[in-house]
């Protein structure tokens, strides 16, 4: 489909050109083009069948508008999934809330993000969490023990569409805050990971403080980047080797930052991060 039909399918829908992401689904897979529209508000997908993108939206509230041969049709996923469509050449996935990611910095300060008293991966560990994990469109990423979701708003601000595990209600509460408050849109699953069903296969997985189980159910994933953050020590070698056991090139650094605050430095708490690159 060309550019000039899929300007004239877009306001066909009511929507503004400027305002979609646009995905060409036979180029850059369907994958890529599914993490799109579960990142994104508005996303136009040509080269897509509608029923699979929409098998894969389970869990994000979407909206689609197929064009097909019969004309424009507007269907919930769970109703996309079932329906035998003719000859489909573009969709245009909506999200319910019109949400405007923000864009410029990362690592954003603490303070950006509402937590409870300090409970927030630091910046510094953010910055090298962000480097590791390499969140950008057309991937997915999993926050495991989430808290508030700074690492997942973060991911999300960079494009990738993110599913936040985390067992805490309260927290969960926090992670919708946080992601409204930076204009994204982060799928929350209030359990822990072992009790979270089946989720989305992710490309990169970033764990808060877990334990070795944690990390060996994160391995299973089949994520080709893991980072795990934790301030105790005693979980650094059973993770190191959760990790490598499972096929992952494993490093690592302990950070120890200290922040000048007016005229003197105060120390940041350490905290080790390993991160595992699946073997080719």
């Amino acid at each position: 489909m060309d550019v000039v039909a899929l300007h004239r399918f877009v306001t066909e829908a009511g929507r503004s050109w400027a305002d979609v992401t646009v995905v060409d689904a036979a180029a850059v897979g369907a994958r890529h083009a599914l993490n799109v529209c579960r990142a994104r508000p508005a996303v136009v997908v040509s080269g897509a069948d509608p029923a699979e993108l929409a098998r894969g939206l389970a869990g994000w509230r979407r909206t689609l508008v197929v064009r097909s041969a019969a004309g424009l049709s507007t269907v919930d996923p769970a109703d996309a999934v079932v329906r035998r469509w003719d000859a489909p050449d573009a969709l245009l996935c909506l999200a319910e809330n019109n949400f405007a990611p923000t864009t410029g910095d990362w690592a954003l300060p603490d303070d950006d993000f509402a937590h409870r008293d300090g409970m927030v991966a630091a910046a510094e560990v953010r910055a090298l969490a962000l480097a590791r994990l390499a969140p950008r469109p057309g991937v997915l990423v999993w926050d495991v023990g989430a808290g508030p979701g700074a690492v997942g708003v973060e991911c999300a601000r960079l494009g990738a569409a993110v599913v936040a595990v985390e067992r805490d209600p309260v927290q969960c509460v926090r992670i919708i805050a946080n992601a409204a408050a930076h204009g994204v849109d982060v799928r929350v699953v209030e359990a822990d990971l072992a009790e979270a069903g089946e989720l989305p296969a992710p490309d990169a997985v970033f764990v808060g403080g877990g334990g070795a189980d944690v990390v060996r159910r994160v391995a299973r994933s089949g994520a080709r980047r893991v980072v795990v953050a934790t301030p105790g020590l005693d979980r650094v070698v059973p993770a190191r080797d959760a990790l490598a056991g499972a096929g992952y090139e494993v490093g690592g650094s302990q950070l120890a930052a200290a922040r000048l605050v007016g005229g003197a430095l105060l120390a940041v708490n350490p905290v080790t991060v390993l991160w595992g690159r699946k073997k080719t």
